[in-house]
C-alpha cells in the first residue's frame, strides 16, 4: 500500500463526478421489489476491508439474502479517498449476490464530497445504478442549525453555498444527525424521502442498519440467522 499517486486519483475523482446522475432515473416503475444496505469495515489492524451488503423486500423490510467479502486491503486511509479504499470489496459482496436491490443505500457520502464523489456515487458509477448516500458524519458542506425535533432537516450546501449538496436529518431522538446525499441516478429530494421511508424508530435507515448488523455480527443479525 505504497506509492499512491493522489494527484492522479483526484483527476478521477473529478472527471467521474461530471458523469454522477443527480436526478431520479429509477430501473424500477412505482417502487422497487427489493433495496439494499452497504457497510464497510476492516480486520487485521486494517490489513482486510470487510464488506457487507443486504437484501431487503420492500415495503415489508425483511431481510432476502446478504453477502459479505474479505478481501485484502489495496489502499491506506486518506481523507477524502476512502471510496477507493472501500469500494473493491463492496464489488465483490455485490458479484456474489443472488439477489440483486434496484435501489442501494451505502453508508458513506455521496456528492457531499470535497470533489463530490464519495463512496455512495462512485459505486453507484461502478454498478451503474440508483445509490443513496447514508453518512454518519460530516465531511464537506455547511448548514445552518438543526432542530433536536425528530424527524427535522436542514438543508446541506457547499463551501459558496451555491449549490445544495444534500440534507441533515434528525432520524432518532438525542442522536447525531445523518447526512443524506445524491449517490447516482436519484436526486437529493428522493434520496432524503427514501431514508425516511425506511427509518423504523433507530438512528440508520433498515438498509444500512442490517448491513451494519451483518458486517459486524451483532446481535440483530445473530437473532435473525438463528431464526431463519
Amino acid at each position: 500500500m505504497t506509492n499512491i499517486d493522489l494527484p492522479s486519483l483526484k483527476t478521477e475523482q473529478l472527471n467521474n463526478a461530471k458523469k454522477i446522475i443527480r436526478i431520479d432515473q429509477f430501473n424500477f416503475n412505482a417502487a422497487p421489489k427489493y433495496i439494499g444496505g452497504t457497510d464497510v469495515g476492516f480486520e487485521d489492524n486494517g490489513h482486510i476491508t470487510r464488506a457487507a451488503i443486504v437484501v431487503l423486500s420492500y415495503p415489508e423490510l425483511k431481510v432476502i439474502t446478504y453477502q459479505i467479502a474479505r478481501i485484502k486491503t489495496t489502499m491506506p486511509y486518506i481523507p477524502g479517498f476512502l471510496s477507493f479504499r472501500e469500494y473493491p470489496a463492496l464489488l465483490e459482496a455485490w458479484q456474489n449476490l443472488s439477489v440483486k436491490p434496484e435501489l442501494l443505500f451505502v453508508d458513506g457520502h455521496g456528492i457531499a464530497h470535497p470533489r463530490s464523489l464519495g463512496i455512495a456515487s462512485h459505486l453507484g458509477l461502478l454498478l451503474d445504478m440508483p445509490t443513496i448516500g447514508v453518512a454518519k458524519k460530516r465531511l464537506y458542506g455547511i448548514h445552518k442549525p438543526l432542530s433536536e425535533e425528530v424527524g427535522s432537516t436542514t438543508t446541506l450546501w457547499n463551501k459558496d453555498k451555491t449549490e445544495s449538496i444534500g440534507y441533515l436529518l434528525r432520524s432518532k431522538k438525542k442522536c447525531l444527525p445523518l447526512y443524506i446525499s445524491t449517490g447516482h441516478k436519484i436526486s437529493n429530494e428522493s434520496a432524503l424521502s427514501w431514508v425516511q421511508n425506511v427509518l423504523k424508530g433507530y438512528r440508520l435507515p433498515e438498509p444500512t442498519r442490517w448491513a451494519d448488523a451483518i458486517a459486524s455480527n451483532k446481535p440483530l443479525f445473530k437473532k435473525w440467522d438463528q431464526q431463519k
